[in-house]
This record gives structure tokens, sequence and C-alpha cells, in this order.
């Protein structure tokens, strides 16, 4: 459901405790090239948040995506209209442009040359805020279904079968009953001693999520197996293994790669944003040349889809998996071009979204009619 207008008036129209989690992009607040809707301060009304609050179910989960010079602020609103801030979602990306002032092509300042006014943007953060619970974490799920976020769901695929046994620890001797954690499993269950019969469907999800560009992978080191003993006893080797059996009787795990491995991957496509829009005038986004849109390599092209802020549908179908919970509701208060709810469609749970601009507006009705029918095609339904 789709409803055009002011957010809070649309969402003081909702019952209490109605929706199981608001996952949204509200504006930056940056003021880009004179735009209203991106300097109005509704990002950090209090009163936006207090309403989210209020619709969703006790220990309901809000992610809402913020810019890196404003994120304080739009955390604050959150935190001060009676959210408990869990966390911090960081989404990389390696394709954003800086807008930068060169100082030295300024009137009397060629000694100058070199310096400038900004840096490359590279990442937006996520608040992860909740609804205090009714309870206790037990009452809370077993009353209301919301309160805990989707693990499993959302754990990072295994690359290969080396991959999985360095995390797993799969070969471990036979003789050692249970298996301490190895260097890798930071990144994953955080108990110190896991039974035998472990085998999670990948590693734990983490707080950073990047986009596989190479600009970012190339960031992280190459990284290797950990360390485990090979009898009982034995400490556990804390350091990069080299693949190869040590003294001590500690073998080495054998998988290899880029430590990007360890964190979720949420790719573009470039097609995805002009989905479902045939027929629809192109226009030239208005790009936020310090914000996500730089994540599309293509925006001085025209689209359809002209929303300068779009983001990834596999990125934004995690964050849903991740904190609503099956035959839920996702609310957007701020839907955009309408990427939660395209996400909200594919993940198979309910939705609902508001939007100021009908222009927008109507790019998400079309786009969430394209994903309905993709979806009832995918699922097999005639």
């Amino acid at each position: 459901m789709i409803k055009v207008g002011n957010c809070i008036d649309l969402m003081s129209e909702l019952p209490d405790c109605s929706v199981d989690s608001v996952v949204t992009d509200p504006p930056y607040e940056l003021g880009f090239m004179g735009k209203s809707w991106d300097a109005s301060g509704v990002a950090y009304n209090t009163e936006v948040w207090r309403q989210c609050l209020r619709v969703l179910k006790p220990g309901g989960h809000l992610l809402a995506f913020g810019g890196s010079r404003t994120y304080h602020r739009l955390a604050c609103a959150i935190e001060d209209s009676g959210f408990e801030i869990r966390d911090q979602i960081m989404w990389v990306y390696g394709s954003g442009f800086p807008k930068s002032l060169n100082v030295g092509k300024q009137p009397d300042c060629e000694e100058w040359e070199g310096w400038g006014t900004a840096l490359k943007p590279a990442h937006e953060p996520i608040v992860v805020a909740r609804k205090p619970f009714d309870g206790t974490v037990a009452e809370n799920v077993t009353q209301w279904g919301t309160g805990a976020i989707n693990i499993d769901g959302c754990r990072v695929e295994f690359v290969s079968d080396d991959d999985k046994k360095e995390s797993t620890g799969k070969n471990q001797h036979e003789d050692f009953g249970t298996e301490p954690m190895t260097n890798n499993t930071v990144y994953g269950d955080y108990s110190m001693v896991r039974p035998t019969n472990y085998n999670p469907p990948g590693r734990w999800p983490a707080n950073f999520i990047h986009d596989g560009s190479e600009e970012v992978v190339s960031l992280f080191p190459n990284s290797k197996g950990g360390a485990y003993p090979s009898k009982r006893g034995q400490a556990v080797a804390t350091s990069f293994a080299s693949g190869q059996e040590t003294e001590g009787g500690f073998r080495k795990m054998g998988d290899d790669g880029s430590a990007a491995r360890f964190f979720y991957c949420a790719k573009a496509s470039t097609a995805e944003r002009n989905a479902g829009l045939d027929g629809l005038p192109k226009k030239k986004a208005d790009t936020r040349s310090d914000v996500a849109a730089g994540i599309w390599k293509d925006m001085s092209a025209a689209h359809q889809n002209h929303h300068p802020t779009v983001k990834p549908v596999t990125l934004m179908r995690y964050l849903v998996r991740l904190v609503t919970p099956p035959n839920g509701v996702v609310l957007d208060p701020f839907l955009g071009s309408g990427t939660t709810a395209v996400a909200a469609i594919h993940e198979n749970v309910k939705w609902m979204g508001f939007e100021m601009n009908p222009e927008y507006a109507t790019i998400a009705d079309k786009r969430v009619q394209h994903a309905n029918v993709a979806a009832c095609s995918t699922s097999g339904i005639a």
C-alpha cells in the first residue's frame, strides 16, 4: 500500500502496535541543490520517530539510513523519541565521488594547490533502534512476535568448503569433544565452546555491509584460515594461519581469500532501478555527490527512475529480512521510489509506504507492480 502525503499525518491514522518493523531512507538534510525536501528538518523531527515508535509493536526494530555529516542528529532524534539505540550498520561502497573545491584554483591561493574541502564518500551509517520490550525478551517475542533479529536468515554464505571448515572446525581431531573458537569465528557465534555437530549455514551477520566493488574489496587483507589444536587441552593459536601444519601439534586450515568474504555483499544491478518503468519519461537525477547516489555509476544518464538516492534491492532485502518476522508488516515512512516495498515483496512480507512526492510515488507504484509480477512468476503463481 502506497499513500501520498505527509508521513506524520499518515502514520497518525495507523493503530498502535500495528507494524513489525520500520526500514527507511529519510532525507539526509543536506539541502542538496536547494531542494526543499532535503532541508525540511523532517529527519530530525522527533514527532516522526514518536509515530514510528507508537505504531511499532514492542521490541520492533527501526533501521534508518543517515548521511555521514548529519547522522548524529538523526540518531539523537530517534533516541529522544523513546527508541533504544542498539547498533549502527555501516553500508560501504566504492564508487562515491567527492564534491570538493580545489583551493589552489581560487584567487591568490596558488600555494594551496592540492588542498581541497571534502573527502571521497564511501559509507552511509544506518541507525539500528528498537522499541522497548513488553516484559522479558522471551515474553515479548511470545506475545508480539518481535524483539529478535533474524540471525540465521541473514548469515553470510561460505564461499567454499574450506571456508566453511575453517569457521565450523569440521576438520577437528576426532578425540576433541568440543571445539573452541578459531580466529575467524570471531565473525561467527559468540560461544567460546561449541558442540561438535555445530553446523551454521554461514557466518554470523555483522554490522558492516559492502557492495563488492573492487575499490572496497581491495581494502581488505588476504586472509587465510585460523589454527586449532590437534589434541585436547592445547591452547588455540590466534594469528591468521598460513595453511601449513605448524610446530606443537597445531593444524592450519587451507581456506584463502579476501577478508571481505566475512561480510554481507549487497551488489546493485544497473538495470533494477528502472525495472517496470517502461513508458515513463526519462529524466536526469538530482545527484547528491556526497551520498549514496554515488553507488550508481551511470547517474549522469537519464532514467525513468530519477530519484537521487536509490538503494540496491539486495541491500534493502537483507535489511527487511534482518528485522521483519515471517508474515510481518514493514513500514517505510519515506518510501521514495519504492525500493523497500520491492524488497518486502521479494521477501514475502507485508508492507506499507508513505511518500510526499507524487512523482516518486508513481515510480514506486510501477516498480511495485513489476515486483509483484516477478515474485508470482518466481513462486509459480499464475
